[in-house]
């Protein structure tokens, strides 16, 4: 039996390749790597391997494999030309061909694996055409031959699991002695997924339990091993993948396999059929444009551990929802951010409960979540889950006294990439909230997060380029700013999608009657930002800055924006969330004003004085969807609320650059990215 030790350091992953699939293959090998993965169960298709290309692609893939993972071969699917039905999933005529199939993988691939799985799922009719067999008699027979073989030629055999668990089948296997040829029987388990955990679900420790007392009687030195395990993510719940992975683990199995590495692309082909099942596409530690879900992103950053500390974070759950009073927790999408957190923070610190709504996909975000669990304890209430998680939304919804929208695909570039992807989160997300506070009995305030991407590119602005920047040549528009008058214009999926957000929450409150608020914001800056180029590029220049790294500008620099500090923003959102339902139905413009209007590279040069050295930098073409010149007339918010901003951009610099140098000092900025870069400052 393997040490408990090394089990206790290592789980495998489960991931079928096809023929041709070489630059997948090394791709998949890289991200394992990356993932602290020891193990590989893959498929040799014993029918692929009887086509014309079948063994040169095994006579590539096999080696390749086993070079850097422990190798678990599957030898399943017979040859339609051997079987009695025409098809992968029929018996072969000659049962014996399996073992024989088997002695030429030993003599052909042995050197590369210990072990060798003996089908896959045979409850599965896609799998094995359990009609034509219903006493189990041809495929106990075939794989108890090919069992025997395995063990005489000095590899050893595991019996391939059913899925789902079945002891009365396992049993039988005993009876039949195929039970006392292996080594090793898999168990295949997918909890909340395919397995209703209010119907046939029973528990890892019971599957377990039952398959080891079952081998106590027939082969006590045999092992128990979970060949798949797996949970797909098809509602957005992340973090129950993570949850799911951690129960798998910490099972008394001899090893683990998770099923998968990737999610499958929309496109593919399924044994049911295209898109038959949508849970199929979603098993994946990464989704199918190989992009980090929560599971993978804390596995690389950190491992087992990793994942314990963030399901530990995220453990509070609505349940610890305690209104003081009538006064219910105010809820905050994107509450982990560095508006959210900031917001958060105020609320808190003045006894008032936050919930935090997170999916803790970007930078930085579990360091806020952790300084705001620091300083107010339980107070702070954490709800991590995705904006498209309709149910886990509603539950928070049906919780809260007050709503403040900041959650959002946020990147230029990425809904240049996958356009439906920007719209589902940013702007179908927001119409269910919308939808979930329209049910709520009591009007429920709420402050949604817009952009001055909802203007466009303005390229109809005449502007004049100077050496500090471009402003417009109108002197009275370069004295005020440009205002909420100006016609929206979408120059990006992005900046369609938080429009089109922006007027649903709009139109919400004149249909129905939501005290609903649109803020509009230029560039926000200051403590608990991490930014990258696609956000936050105020502190993306100076995490730079302190790191001593090139600094790209996209464009000549010159364009400018009016940067807000953190504390002015947090200041207009409580305003504005006070007086909701006066302010209704309206959308104001939130930013420094002309005041605080400087160019990006104004703000490279202030950064280098401060520093007392210069930034190197470099530059690149700009990129779609930029503006030169946006500056926001913030007077309609000044005259409905009183506010205005108190912190000169100067002096903001100066504190970000104070909170950036304990950062630096305590190793969070040194820490790797979670989500990839690129974009234009917003």
């Amino acid at each position: 039996m393997e040490d408990k030790k090394d089990r206790a350091q290592t789980f495998g992953i489960a991931e079928w390749f096809r023929p041709g699939e070489y630059a997948r293959v090394d791709e998949s090998l890289r991200q394992l790597k990356g993932l602290g993965a020891a193990r590989l169960r893959t498929h040799l298709s014993w029918a692929d391997f009887h086509m014309p290309e079948g063994p040169a692609w095994y006579d590539w893939l096999i080696p390749r494999l086993a070079r850097q993972l422990d190798l678990l071969p599957c030898i399943h699917y017979t040859p339609p030309s051997l079987s009695r039905t025409g098809s992968t999933s029929g018996p072969p005529e000659r049962l014996q061909d399996l073992a024989d199939f088997v002695d030429l993988v030993i003599d052909r691939y042995g050197e590369h694996f210990t072990h060798l799985e003996l089908w896959n799922e045979p409850n599965n009719l896609l799998d094995w055409d359990w009609r034509i067999d219903q006493g189990w008699q041809l495929f106990a027979e075939m794989v108890g031959a090919a069992a025997h073989w395995t063990n005489q030629r000095g590899k050893k055999a595991v019996l391939g699991a059913p899925c789902p668990f079945d002891l009365n089948w396992f049993d039988l296997m005993g009876q039949y002695g195929v039970l006392s040829q292996v080594s090793a029987v898999g168990i295949h388990g997918f909890p909340g997924t395919w397995d209703s955990e209010n119907g046939i679900w029973q528990g890892w420790a019971e599957l377990i339990g039952q398959a080891r007392d079952l081998l106590a009687h027939y082969n006590p030195e045999a092992e128990v091993w979970i060949t798949e395990a797996g949970y797909s993510t098809w509602r957005h719940d992340e973090l129950e993948q993570v949850r799911r992975f951690l129960e798998a683990y910490d099972t008394s199995a001899d090893r683990l396999y998770w099923y998968s590495l990737s999610d499958l692309p929309p496109e593919a082909e399924i044994q049911e059929g295209r898109q038959f099942d949508i849970r199929h596409y979603h098993v994946g530690m990464l989704d199918f444009r190989g992009r980090d879900k929560m599971l993978a992103r804390v596995l690389r950053r950190g491992g087992i551990p990793a994942a314990r500390r963030k399901l530990q974070l995220a453990s509070a759950g609505l349940s610890a929802v305690r209104p003081v009073g009538d006064e219910r927790p105010v809820l905050i999408t994107g509450g982990s951010g560095f508006i959210g957190s900031n917001l958060a923070d105020s609320f808190l610190s003045e006894g008032r409960e936050v919930i935090i709504y997170d999916n803790l996909s970007r930078p930085g975000v579990s360091t806020n979540l952790e300084w705001l669990r620091a300083r107010h304890g339980r107070r702070v209430i954490v709800q991590t889950a995705d904006l498209r998680d309709t149910a886990a939304l509603s539950k928070a919804v049906e919780a809260c006294g007050a709503v403040v929208h900041l959650a959002a695909q946020v990147a230029v570039t990425e809904s240049l990439n996958c356009p439906l992807e920007d719209f589902t989160i940013n702007t179908a997300s927001t119409v269910q909230l919308l939808e979930a506070l329209r049910r709520r009995e009591e009007a429920v305030p709420l402050v949604f997060a817009s952009t001055n991407k909802v203007y466009g590119c303005l390229d109809e602005l005449a502007l004049e380029r100077g050496n500090n920047g471009y402003f417009p040549e109108d002197q009275a528009l370069a004295e005020r700013g440009l205002s909420e008058s100006l016609p929206l214009q979408f120059a990006t999926p992005y900046g369609c999608s938080k429009g089109a957000a922006d007027q649903y929450v709009l139109d919400y409150a004149a249909s129905f009657g939501l005290p609903a608020v649109v803020l509009r914001m230029s560039c926000i800056y200051g403590q608990r930002q991490f930014g990258t180029e696609d956000q936050g590029w105020v502190a993306h220049f100076m995490i730079k800055a302190l790191k001593d790294e090139p600094i790209t500008l996209y464009g000549d620099g010159l364009q400018v924006r009016d940067i807000l500090h953190i504390d002015d923003a947090v200041a207009a959102y409580r305003r504005v969330l006070e007086d909701a339902e006066a302010l209704a139905g309206q959308a104001f413009n939130l930013g420094g004003g002309p005041e605080n209007a400087v160019s990006l590279l104004s703000v490279l040069e202030h950064m280098e004085s401060m520093l007392g050295r210069r930034i190197a930098r470099g530059y690149a073409p700009e990129r779609a969807g930029d503006q030169r010149y946006y500056v926001a007339n913030t007077s309609k918010l000044r005259a409905a609320t009183g506010w205005r901003p108190s912190v000169p951009w100067a002096e903001g610099l100066r504190r970000l650059h104070h909170w950036m140098g304990e950062q630096q000092d305590s190793g969070a900025l040194a820490r790797p990215q979670e989500v990839r870069v690129g974009g234009v400052p917003a």
